[in-house]
């Protein structure tokens, strides 16, 4: 009996921010996955090794968590005044999909850095020492991104003395700028899809509890820690291995999506995993992090866990991060209450994996409240580079 041999495609691992993925330019994927459908996700499906009932992806490159399946694709903009245009696929572990409806915050700092290292910048636009102003289109919720990537002898910078907790090892800084990410591309939805800063979230079999959902950065619904039996101090092993617990958090999520108006039917939430996300929140406590480093109550100015994919997160979603600033920084959500219920233009929060310092610039526009600018810095770094193999029949 023949067999299909592999094919390579050119490819690069990176890590992003606390994700790692695996970047393709447009121009080397197959032909018949250069187009949106199914050959492509059948493709980043074998190439991150899932469905895989084993949880564990031996027999592709990902890394068996939401942070860690990810497939990148980046091309010369179409869009005016851009330079690339970046498309993100969040690769389901143990189900046969790919959720494309929301964005990688964290890979989005990949996407500046491999935009230069791809070829994908005018080289006009490259200094030979400073940093490079990339304008990224982000092609899943049709929003701007600037990344600010530091260039030493004509490449992009990749060691420093950057620290970003949730990474081990320092590396070389680069700013994001999300450029008015106070509507996430849902036809046109406002920052609050509820009109409301604080609804009361019916969770059926579950219970009624008071919830900021918004759209910016990623739809993020955030419940207050205490309300649904939590500290806010938690890890990842303190939930992900409940699985009771975790199918709570997953009604919050689908009765999230319902009425932020994301999807009309509870099952269609199967097919939409990487959004929204759900977040509890509590004042500041003091904690000891993943790394064993312990988290004072006065370094920071609340304390956040997220889930992303169904399960706890190690750190902190990008994404998700300009949701905890934008809401912070908008008078009367439960996340800048929980803050302090300041006027603030940024906020340190804690998560599982340490601290992050996020800004976002909120006003009110005719009675609406809207998002200019968010505002973060993250660091990126090439892994490998060369190409992966797939077999040739596995799209």
């Amino acid at each position: 009996m023949a067999h299909v041999p592999q094919i390579k495609i050119p490819a690069t691992y990176m890590r992003g921010g606390t994700s790692k993925g695996v970047f393709f330019r447009l121009q080397d994927l197959p032909e018949p996955c250069q187009v949106p459908g199914e050959a492509r996700d059948k493709l980043f499906m074998r190439v991150i090794g899932s469905p895989d009932p084993y949880a564990a992806h031996i027999d592709g490159m990902g890394g068996a968590t939401s942070s860690t399946s990810k497939c990148v694709i980046l091309s010369k903009s179409s869009q005016p005044d851009h330079d690339v245009d970046y498309l993100y696929g969040q690769v389901s572990i143990d189900k046969p999909f790919v959720d494309w409806s929301g964005n990688c915050g964290n890979l989005s700092t990949g996407a500046g850095a491999f935009a230069i290292h791809a070829g994908l910048v005018d080289p006009a636009r490259i200094p030979e020492n400073g940093t490079c102003v990339v304008r990224i289109w982000q092609a899943n919720i049709q929003k701007t991104i600037i990344a600010h990537v530091p260039v030493s002898n004509g490449q992009v910078q990749e060691t420093g003395d950057f620290e970003l907790d949730g990474v081990t090892f320092p590396a070389a800084e680069i700013v994001l700028e999300f450029l008015d990410p106070s509507d996430d591309g849902e036809e046109g939805g406002s920052m609050f899809p509820t009109g409301n800063l604080v609804d009361e979230l019916e969770v059926p079999g579950i219970g009624t509890f008071k919830a900021t959902m918004i759209s910016a950065g990623i739809p993020t619904v955030f419940v207050n820690a205490e309300d649904i039996g939590y500290q806010g101090t938690e890890l990842r092993e303190d939930i992900n291995g409940d699985p009771a617990q975790l199918a709570r958090f997953e009604k919050i999520r689908v009765a999230g999506a319902l009425r932020m108006g994301l999807i009309k039917t509870a099952e269609e939430a199967l097919t939409r995993q990487h959004t929204p996300k759900v977040a509890f929140i509590s004042q500041p406590k003091s904690y000891k992090a993943s790394s064993g480093k312990t988290i004072e109550a006065g370094e920071v100015d609340l304390l956040v866990r997220a889930l992303s994919m169904g399960k706890l997160h190690h750190a902190m979603m990008g994404t998700c991060a300009v949701a905890i600033g934008t809401a912070a920084a908008v008078p009367g959500t439960l996340v800048n209450l929980a803050a302090g219920g300041n006027d603030r233009e940024a906020v340190r929060f804690g998560h599982p994996s340490g601290t992050l310092r996020v800004g976002a610039e909120a006003r009110q526009v005719d009675g609406q409240w809207t998002v200019t600018k968010a505002i973060m810095s993250r660091s990126a770094r090439v892994l490998m580079e060369g190409a992966v193999r797939v077999p040739g029949d596995s799209f």
